[in-house]
């Protein structure tokens, strides 16, 4: 019950500023008045029942009435123009069978963001005029230059000139109730009566007063709402226009249906798109549903003799604004105008244009995010300007042509993102081997083959070359023939290798790497036991920097299948939390690594570290510890039971190290320090190894790992 009634209350809300809109949009458009209540109406009564939003209200659109007004003249009467109407709802009704509607998923976000804040800037702007008592320029008149002759500045000069106190005292206070209303009073107040109806009452009130006494503060006729005379439940049939159907064969009838049903289709889906981002639940539209609910209201529309409907964006954000809770706000909003323009148009006749003037202001100022800007600019000039072009397109033109200035920007934008990056540029090393990495991105277009034609032919000669495509969900076939023509070709008067990867399930371009993926031993023989240690340290650097290299490790299992040939062993600790393949950022076979708690030597460790040089051809052997060491630690504790008790027993023995240290946490770290030398000694002095420790075939370094951190000290 309180959700209906919190609609109830919303759609009174929205009534109350749909009815000078209504009112001003059909003067703008140079139809009959009456056609604006009209519209209003079936935008709340038809298109409500059907939509499928939340929160959008239709009605007359602001943003169409240039091509009403072109099109009434054109085609002679606002009657025949009701059939083009009509034509242009079945139209939109086939864009939503067809799923058209799908389109707004392409509306940048910025184009979006963009068209909310200038709504708001022309809100504010245009409704002060009114606020100040000044209402040459109509109601509903959204574009920069207006009816009268002025544009949206030059008016706020002429109200300036144009002051009227009376309007002047009820738009301020109605501006401080909409701010303070919510403020001040309880919530069960605000959600029972909302701002905006106080502050309407308010102006009729103070109206009142200032007639009976303060004469000269009095506001006319002519700055309260008008009605088309003679409307009435007596007279209901005034509403109504009937369409002429004998200029369906004309030509032009149909060109500007066609024209009606793409320009309020496109409107409509913008509008949809920004309500859905002023909602804080995250409620989805669809579209596509969307689009039935226009066509079906602007056929009825026109059948009846309404305007053009769309989804207005001034409605629905006074609509989100009120409190609304479901699609019911937007009905009730056509029931309102209904029953009060057929049973209460007097009272109506009694609003000031001043009171709706101040909901329409601090409306706009809701729009206006000035967080928009900051994020905006954060997120980059290829998302910022597009969002301010947007809003000084709009403000300084039209809706439509704004949007449409907004959407090339940002295309613009978009292509040239896309056209300087059609790949990350990565220089990356296996085993001292240099590789130029090429990561193709996830759309790579026709626009993409010049980028990548000029930096395959700017590189340097010698060179190995990886196109990876993993990430590439569409390539184009022309970037794809050019990739394959470098494959087979080569790239004139240089000796570069080109290999691919990633392109085999999706793109039919065979996985072909032209370098050697895993340590060869043509590769070992090059390298000495020193390159080994720097290869080593560069992908710990790597590995704690965030950097480590991406591998085809199902490649490199196949390719190390039949051979291993690794270039270190790596005596570690099993408590070390983490495999040394990965902080030393090392692909499969590339290091042999031995772990064994207190990484502490036995026969065993001695075999399989003569196996690892001796048999596989490994020139380092690294002794590596780690910090907060469990085998350590246990070296201060009685020794356990068991098999544990004389491993522990070999790290006790270098215990002399530490009984200077005062703390715990340095005797703790002075002992695995000292473990680790103490291991290296044993390796030289027991192992089958000395020869080739020194004629300097192999070399023996100790390292420690901090688990924190991921960092590798070495000893060497």
């Amino acid at each position: 019950m309180k959700t209906i009634y919190k609609d109830l209350i919303s759609g009174m809300a929205v009534f109350l500023v749909a009815i000078p809109l209504c009112l001003g949009i059909a003067l703008a458009s140079g139809a009959p008045m009456a056609a604006g209540l009209l519209g209003g109406i079936i935008g709340g009564l038809i298109i409500g029942s059907i939509s499928g939003s939340h929160f959008s209200v239709s009605g007359p659109a602001a943003g169409l009435t240039a091509i009403v007004l072109v099109a009434i003249t054109e085609l002679g009467s606002f009657e025949s123009f009701l059939v083009a109407l009509i034509i242009a709802g079945f139209l939109q009704l086939i864009l939503g069978i067809i799923k058209a509607g799908d389109i707004a998923s392409f509306f940048p976000t910025s184009v979006i963001k963009g068209l909310l804040t200038s709504i708001g800037i022309i809100l504010v702007f245009k409704q002060i005029p009114h606020a100040f008592g000044y209402d040459k320029d109509a109601e509903g008149d959204f574009v920069f230059s207006q009816a009268d002759h002025e544009n949206t500045f030059t008016e706020l000069l002429q109200g300036l000139a144009h002051l009227q106190m009376g309007a002047i005292i009820i738009a301020i206070t109605g501006i401080l109730v909409m701010i303070y209303w919510n403020k001040i009073l309880p919530k069960k107040i605000n959600d029972f009566v909302p701002a905006s109806l106080v502050v309407v009452i308010l102006g009729i009130a103070m109206n009142e007063l200032f007639n009976s006494q303060f004469a000269n503060l009095f506001i006319e006729n002519s700055h309260r709402v008008q009605l088309p005379d003679g409307i009435s439940l007596a007279n209901a049939d005034k509403l109504f226009t009937k369409p002429n159907f004998s200029a369906i064969s004309q030509i032009n009838i149909w060109k500007v249906g066609l024209t009606l049903a793409i320009v309020a289709s496109l409107e409509t889906l913008l509008n949809i798109e920004a309500t859905d981002k002023l909602d804080e639940n995250g409620h989805k539209t669809p579209v596509n549903r969307e689009l039935l609910a226009q066509g079906v209201g602007n056929v009825v529309s026109g059948l009846l003799g309404g305007l053009p409907l769309t989804s207005v964006i001034v409605r629905s954000s006074v609509n989100i604004n009120s409190g609304a809770k479901s699609k019911f706000s937007a009905i009730f909003h056509g029931v309102y105008l209904l029953v009060f323009i057929l049973l209460f148009p007097s009272l109506l006749s009694k609003i000031p244009l001043s009171a709706l003037a101040a909901i329409l202001i601090v409306t706009g100022f809701k729009l206006v995010s000035f967080k928009d800007f900051k994020l905006f600019y954060t997120k980059g000039m290829d998302q910022f300007l597009p969002f301010i072009i947007t809003v000084v397109a709009i403000v300084f033109t039209d809706l439509l042509l704004g949007v449409t200035v907004g959407l090339v920007s940002a295309i613009f934008f978009i292509l040239r993102s896309n056209f300087k990056n059609p790949f990350i540029f990565l220089r990356e090393e296996y085993q001292n081997r240099k590789i130029l990495k090429l990561e193709l991105s996830q759309q790579v277009s026709f626009f993409h083959k010049a980028a990548l034609e000029n930096t395959l032919d700017r590189v340097a000669d010698n060179s190995n070359i990886l196109i990876d495509g993993t990430r590439t969900d569409f390539l184009d076939s022309d970037v794809r023939d050019t990739i394959l023509n470098y494959m087979q070709h080569g790239i004139s008067e240089k000796d570069v290798k080109i290999s691919v990867t990633g392109f085999d399930k999706k793109h039919r371009i065979k996985d072909e790497i032209k370098f050697p993926y895993v340590l060869t031993r043509e590769l070992l023989d090059e390298l000495t036991p020193d390159d080994m240690l720097d290869i080593l340290k560069k992908g710990n650097s790597r590995f704690v920097n965030g950097n480590s290299q991406k591998k085809d490790l199902l490649r490199q299992v196949r390719e190390s299948s039949s051979a291993q040939h690794p270039m270190s062993v790596i005596l570690g600790c099993i408590d070390s939390r983490s495999a040394t393949e990965l902080i030393f950022d090392q692909g499969f076979g590339d290091i042999v690594s031995i772990r064994i708690a207190g990484n502490v030597v036995n026969e065993d460790i001695l075999g399989s570290i003569e196996f690892a040089c001796q048999v596989l051809g490994a020139k380092l052997i690294v002794v590596l510890g780690h910090t907060n060491c469990g085998a350590v630690k246990a070296a201060f504790s009685d020794t356990p039971d068991g098999n544990i008790g004389p491993l522990i027993d070999k790290i006790k023995k270098s215990k002399h190290v530490c009984e200077h240290l005062s703390t715990k946490d340095e005797k703790i770290s002075a002992l695995a320090e000292e473990n680790i030398f103490n291991s290296i000694a044993e390796i030289k002095k027991d192992s089958n190894l000395t020869e080739l420790l020194e004629t300097n075939q192999i070399k023996i370094v100790g390292a420690m790992y901090n688990i924190e951190s991921g960092i590798v000290d070495f000893y060497d």
